[in-house]
């Protein structure tokens, strides 16, 4: 089971390279552990693409 699990890890990391342009080296630090961002972070990093302040009613 722990194959699979690294296995996983690394395609989903190369997926994450893929989308964001993050080297490979940083994703894979970043998610060794829990990483939190904040939504500025979150789209500097390349996981979001803009960040919504608000809903017009």
């Amino acid at each position: 089971h722990a194959r699979e699990i690294l296995k996983i890890r690394e395609t989903l990391n190369k997926i994450i390279n893929h989308h964001t342009g993050q080297p490979l080296e940083k994703i894979q630090e970043d998610t060794d552990r829990d990483y939190f961002m904040t939504a500025k972070e979150a789209c500097a990093y390349g996981v979001v693409d803009e960040v919504i302040k608000s809903i017009a009613k």
